[in-house]
């Protein structure tokens, strides 16, 4: 049995699999960050990505783990807590031959109590209207998850407003359609 459905594909933007599409899992509530919204994102990241190590937390189709690899990210670790999604996302990861990554099944809030090793970009894109910004931001913060310049990459529904540590600071802020995506800094 294939763990997707036809249309559950995503396309990468840019890098070494420009072009490629991807499955991705057929889990309800699963939404890709759109391809715009990805290619704005990755804009804004530019060459910070060139051997990053990135934490892609809530990770679900994979959309911005897999994209920050195709753009040279050294290590990409990808945390979410369905069978399915994992299995898939390795998958897709070993089509890839992409070996520097880590897919781990475990809700994020749990992985992220354990001892930290700092991350240069992180991405933290939740399920909406659940809430979990506010918490993930906070363990991001207190458990040295971040590198000292690191860029957080915050995507909400477009109601939603960014309130973050002090040693933070918003450096972009977008909407497209039901979606606010934010970049901050860690100052």
């Amino acid at each position: 049995m294939k763990p997707q459905q036809q249309g559950n594909q995503l396309r990468i933007i840019g890098g070494r699999w420009r072009g490629r599409k991807l499955a991705f899992a057929a889990v309800p509530g699963l939404r890709p960050t759109p391809d715009r919204v990805r290619e704005t994102l990755f804009n804004w990241l530019g060459p910070l990505l060139q051997d990053a190590r990135c934490l892609d937390l809530f990770a679900g189709s994979g959309a911005l783990g897999i994209e920050a690899a195709s753009r040279g990210a050294a290590e990409v670790v990808m945390v979410d807590n369905d069978p399915l999604v994992v299995r898939t996302l390795r998958e897709q990861l070993q089509l890839l031959g992409f070996s520097a990554a880590q897919v781990v099944q475990q809700d994020v809030n749990q992985w992220l109590a354990r001892t930290a090793t700092p991350f240069d970009v992180v991405f933290l894109d939740p399920p909406f209207r659940q809430d979990r910004l506010p918490g993930c931001i906070a363990l991001l913060e207190a458990g040295g998850w971040l590198a000292a310049t690191a860029r957080i990459y915050l995507e909400a529904e477009q109601s939603w407003t960014p309130v973050l540590p002090d040693s933070w600071e918003l450096y972009r802020s977008k909407q497209a359609g039901q979606v606010g995506y934010h970049l901050a800094v860690r100052a």
